[in-house]
Formats: structure tokens, sequence, C-alpha cells
């Protein structure tokens, strides 16, 4: 095999999907030091990879009202000469755009119909999740001779606070009268439709119990979408909500200050996760999203699923079941309650 000297890792979805690949670019690096790594993503994700260490160069993905734009993505992709390229996420569209970008290794999955366009294949089904998805990732590098074994002692995400958006969160922070000497806590009760999410009704007990401590300040978060989800959350008058106040660079910042990060399965979760923050997540038991595949990766982190015994756990049967209203929201403010060793945040991050 010819090592790789210039290699493009196409990660083209969402926020969680990007977190958890990130990874690669620092093992390919250990393996290959002169090797050059690029990353093509979407715009709203080019925050998720800018000035990483590992990462030499990034490429935004070409859209134009939020369609790919076949040609113009084949051009700047061909001007970089890569001669590796490592499809994460295949649609026929990237895949073709990889195609004809002339890049001589192509890894991608050997399962879609449309698999003749890669000519390094892996052969792993992922939907019946045997591992988490951040591990399905770097199984992909055993095609350039990379054999890593990852696990949540020895991951790095090497995820970067942007400074100019950290002085703007601190701003805002500021103004908005947070207490930055009080336990910051960030509830994040979206997912974009992502998976099954803790009922609002679950989240109004939990931000509830709450109001009999002191020392703790919580914060709502999600998009300007979601801005009327937040505002039914806000208990008392001390909860700040920030549902749309900011983009994901200054959403980055923000999760680097708090010390404790509560949601359903969403891409903010893995940041907080990334980020060496405590994480509490709701999980449903449907196979394709459970947290076997997408849980938080890491030791920080405690994970909530329905008390329900169901086996092959559809969206349907879930819904029907109402599963999640099975969380007790008791036992998760009791562990909450029980994260002694962490300690007030004022911007470092907790390792």
């Amino acid at each position: 095999m010819n090592y790789p000297k210039n290699i493009l890792i196409v990660r083209s979805d969402r926020i969680g999907d990007v977190v958890l690949s990130l990874p690669m670019a620092e093992i390919i690096k250990k393996h290959y030091p002169n090797c050059k790594v690029t990353y093509l993503v979407r715009s709203y994700t080019e925050s998720l990879v800018k000035d990483h260490p590992f990462i030499d160069k990034v490429l935004v993905l070409k859209e134009k009202n939020q369609r790919i734009k076949f040609f113009s993505n084949i051009r700047q992709i061909t001007a970089n000469k890569f001669d590796y390229s490592i499809i994460v996420y295949p649609t026929i569209l990237i895949s073709l755009i990889i195609f004809f970008s002339g890049i001589k290794q192509r890894i991608g999955t050997g399962y879609r119909w449309y698999s003749f366009l890669f000519n390094m294949k892996n052969f792993t089904h992922r939907k019946f999740a045997e591992k988490h998805e951040i591990e399905f990732n770097i199984d992909l590098l055993k095609k350039l001779g990379i054999d890593e074994n990852i696990s949540k002692d020895n991951v790095t995400f090497n995820l970067q606070i942007n400074a100019e958006s950290k002085r703007f969160v601190d701003k805002v922070l500021f103004e908005s009268g947070v207490d930055r000497s009080k336990k910051l806590i960030i509830v994040h009760p979206g997912s974009g439709g992502s998976a099954e999410d803790l009922p609002v009704l679950k989240y109004k007990e939990l931000l509830n119990m709450f109001n009999s401590e002191p020392n703790v300040q919580i914060i709502l978060t999600g998009s300007k979408f979601e801005f009327n989800l937040c505002e039914e959350l806000k208990v008392n008058n001390s909860i700040k909500n920030f549902a749309g106040k900011f983009n994901l660079s200054e959403l980055i910042a923000l999760i680097g200050y708090c010390d404790v990060f509560i949601s359903n399965s969403t891409g903010p979760l893995h940041i907080a996760a990334a980020l060496g923050k405590y994480v509490i997540g709701f999980y449903p038991k449907i196979l394709a999203c459970s947290a076997k595949r997408w849980g938080p990766y890491s030791n920080n982190s405690l994970v909530f699923e329905p008390k329900l015994d169901c086996e092959d756990c559809t969206a349907q049967t879930c819904e029907r079941l109402h599963c999640m209203d099975s969380i007790d929201i008791k036992s998760v403010f009791a562990e909450i309650n029980n994260l002694n060793k962490f300690t007030v945040n004022n911007g470092e991050i907790n390792e």
C-alpha cells in the first residue's frame, strides 16, 4: 500500500457526526505525520474543525439554497490533488463528486448500491449498533493500514474554543445577569428530530427540583426554532433562555463554561463530552439511535433510558408506549446532586 500523503475526510452531515469523527485526524497524523489531512464539511459545522491541531485544511461544501453544487465542488476538490479520501457519510451525490474529482483511493461502505464508486470498501453494517459510532469511524482507518483500539479512556477530540466567540459569550453572560459564581448547568431540551426526546413535562419536573438548589445557575439552549420550547421550561426567573442566541462557535464557547450538560441525543451533547464536561443524556432503546451507538463517548457521563423492557423497539412503538415517560426524574436529579466532584467552572475545561 502507498502511504497517504494528502487525504480528504468527508463528513458532510450533522454536528454530532462531525464531532465523532474528529479523533480520526490525530490518529492519521500519529501513523503518518507527514500526511496532510483535510476535512470537507458543511458551512454550519465548520467551527468544529476550524483551528483543529491535526487538521491542516478545511473545505466547505459549496451549496446554494441548501442544494449541493456538483461541478463547483468537483473543481474545489480536484484543485487539492488528494491521493486518498474517506467518505464517512456516503450519499450518492457526495460519492459521485468524490469519484469525478479524480481521487485515486476512495474509502467507503461496501453496502450501498452505489458502492462501486469506492475502490477501498468497508463491509460493516452500522445499523446493528454493534459498537459506538466513533469506533465505526476509526475502523475505516484500517484501509490505511491503521489499527487503533479507541476507548473512552484514551480518546481525544481536540475541539477548539474560538477566542472571539468566547469574548462574545462573556459579554452576553454579563449583560444577562448570569451568576458565574454558581455551578452552571446547561439544559438543551431539543434534538432536531435525531431521536426520541424526553417529554417537556419531564424536563419541567427536573428543573423544578433545582429550585431548592441556591448554588446552581440554569441556562437553556437550542436553535431559534426551539425558543418557545425553552421558554416553556423557564420555571423560575433565574433560568436564562439562550435558544437561538449563539452560532455554533459561540455555543461551543458557552459549553466550555458549564459544569454539567443535560440533553437528549443531539450534537451539542457530543460537543460537551468532547470538552470533558459532565454529560447527562436521555436516550430511547431504538437500536438505530441508541446510547450504544450514539451515547456520549466519555467517562464523565450518565445515560438514562426508558425502564420499559421492550425488544426490537421502533420509533412507532416508543411513541405508542410513551417509553421516554418511564425515565425516573428523581433518579436523574439524585445522580446530578451526587456530582460533588465537579467544582464551579470559570472557563477551564474539566479533564
